[in-house]
């Protein structure tokens, strides 16, 4: 299919809570997570959620593979379709981490995040996912359902000094732009 814009924060598209999706057998769907891989693929993200390019649907990818140059110190994700997911804490303890967003470029920002998630939902066949995670996949999952529900990473950062662009932050690391 192809590489689709990244909607920017700004885009009103990406504040919208996102609909849930009826159909796991239509068109559309297989047509938007061709898209959703290819985009995330070609800016190596680790994950990206429909309403990033422009759907307004209760689907998130999320993955990474061996190291991802914008996190080169994040252990392993597996690939994962999660449509209609369910987020459930596991505990109350909170953890700082920094986050970048393929719709805020060339920022990052500290953020904090449950430590261990729970996540429901189904994959593209229908099939269950029932997951406890945590550590950095609890991060991208939590990143990536944020923005089904209109939530953007800066709205979570709790202290704004923890929050600019990339190279003014980390002047040592060539972090890949966002």
């Amino acid at each position: 299919m192809s590489v689709r814009p990244v909607l920017r924060m700004g885009d009103p598209l990406l504040l919208r809570v996102s609909e849930s999706v009826e159909r796991l057998d239509s068109a559309q769907l297989r047509e938007l997570l061709v898209d959703m891989r290819d985009t995330m693929a070609a800016l190596n993200g680790a994950g990206l959620a429909a309403p990033q390019i422009g759907v307004s649907l209760r689907v998130v990818i999320f993955g990474t593979g061996a190291p991802n140059p914008r996190y080169p110190d994040a252990e392993v994700v597996p690939p994962t379709v999660l449509i209609n997911p369910h987020l459930e804490p596991i505990g109350e303890q909170l953890e700082p981490g920094w986050e970048g967003c393929l719709s805020v470029p060339g920022m990052r920002g500290l953020v904090p995040r449950y430590r261990q998630v729970r996540y429901r939902g189904v994959d593209e066949q229908g099939r269950t996912i029932d997951r406890r995670v945590g550590g950095f996949h609890a991060r991208v999952v939590q990143h990536e359902v944020d923005h089904l529900d209109g939530v953007l990473y800066p709205m979570r950062i709790t202290d704004m000094r923890y929050f600019g662009f990339n190279e003014e932050l980390f002047p040592d690391q060539q972090l890949q732009d966002d």
